[in-house]
């Protein structure tokens, strides 16, 4: 699903018509079929100019280590056009390519074993190189679970850390709009092409993610649709953009599992909150946290946890803001009215209630119009979700 009917506010500055030649040649390189980034890389180091590729010999592209074929269909052109056609087809979308020798290229990125050769930008590249904390977990969380992503993300986005996250259904969704709502930008990986949304009821939030001066990156071409391979590989990029990784929840044959494993094989920071021992997706970071992980609970958890020079630099980023924004877990509670009090009272935030369960707890002191009107108000108020089934969770 295409989301280039997104208005034009939303989209980046639009690259250049035309790139210069070392930048198509990484892009070229990336749509020949048969290298993959390690073989890409490996290949550039011994050129003075990514252009070159361009003018070479059948047999000297042989002698980068390329495949036949794959050298054959850049002898033959093929893979200059194929970069051409997405260069213009990128910048019709306002979209940007940042290849591996740009200034937008994140340092930390490089780091990794395989960094991508390409990244697909839409949104702020800018945010690429930004102290982040990448919060995963099950798509299919708890109220406890989805609760403490959002209010995690907000407090750590509040302070100036950039929350990134893989927009899947889920923890990753409540991350986003953890950040989102402390009004401060997020940063999206894919493992599809930058204009095709997955999961398709997300779409809004990918708009929400750019009109908040957000990011997607993606390593795969526009109209990539989703291929299960393309996740785990995603997971190694999110986890090497970041300082660190926050997991939830997740079970234990979650994706998520990859994410920490590579966090773990870059050096990054793992972070997990605890969970109920009952509860399947707690087993993950449970076991995160036996390992070494660093229990988090709440976000001065991870803000303690960071190198002294970060903090510095997220505190004097949160000092020049004109405006200073703050998590609205920080701001004063408005004040309820009695009947609002009595049914914030009987919600949990780790567990769901039916409506029958409310009724029947507040059956003495209220009748069922002002339990009705009660968890509209404080719905609207954000103190509390509605979940299918007129089942209703505390809002963290």
């Amino acid at each position: 699903m295409s989301f280039s009917s997104v208005t034009p506010e939303l989209a980046a500055v639009a690259v250049p018509a035309a790139p210069d030649d070392d930048r198509l040649a990484w892009l070229a390189l990336t749509l020949t079929p048969g290298l993959g980034p390690r073989r890409i890389l490996e290949g550039m180091r011994v050129l003075d100019a990514a252009s070159r590729i361009f003018r070479m010999t059948l047999t000297e592209l042989e002698g980068l280590r390329f495949p036949a074929e794959s050298a054959q269909f850049i002898f033959d052109g093929k893979a200059r056009r194929a970069a051409e056609e997405e260069w213009s087809a990128v910048a019709a979308l306002g979209a940007q390519i940042v290849t591996f020798e740009c200034a937008a290229y994140p340092e930390r990125l490089k780091e990794i074993y395989d960094p991508p050769a390409v990244l697909w930008v839409r949104g702020d590249a800018g945010l690429l190189p930004r102290h982040s904390i990448a919060v995963v977990g099950t798509r299919q969380p708890s109220p406890y679970g989805s609760g403490m992503a959002e209010l995690l993300s907000r407090d750590l986005a509040a302070r100036r850390i950039l929350i990134s996250s893989g927009m899947a259904r889920g923890i990753d969704t409540f991350a986003h709009k953890g950040a989102l709502a402390a009004r401060m930008p997020t940063l999206s990986v894919w493992g599809t092409g930058i204009d095709v949304i997955y999961p398709k009821e997300n779409k809004k939030l990918a708009e929400d993610i750019l009109a908040g001066g957000g990011a997607i990156v993606s390593e795969v071409p526009l109209g990539t649709f989703p291929a299960p391979q393309n996740f785990p590989r995603r997971n190694r990029i999110l986890s090497g953009l970041s300082i660190g990784v926050l997991v939830v929840e997740a079970s234990e044959n979650s994706g998520t599992r990859i994410t920490a494993r590579c966090a773990s094989e870059q050096n990054r920071d793992l972070f997990a909150v605890p969970g109920n021992v009952t509860n399947k997706g707690a087993w993950t970071p449970n076991m995160l946290i036996r390992q070494g992980a660093k229990l988090v609970a709440t976000w001065e958890d991870v803000w303690e946890d960071l190198p002294s020079q970060v903090r510095i630099e997220l505190e004097s980023l949160a000092h020049s803001a004109s405006k200073p924004e703050v998590a609205a877990s920080l701001l004063p509670d408005p004040v309820l009215r009695p009947e609002e009090a009595l049914v914030l009272e009987v919600i949990r935030a780790d567990e769901s209630l039916q409506i029958d369960e409310i009724l029947d707890l507040l059956d003495t002191q209220l009748t069922s119009s002002e339990v009705f009107t009660a968890l509209f108000e404080l719905e609207m108020a954000g103190r509390i979700r509605s979940l299918p089934g007129k089942n209703y969770v505390r809002v963290l």
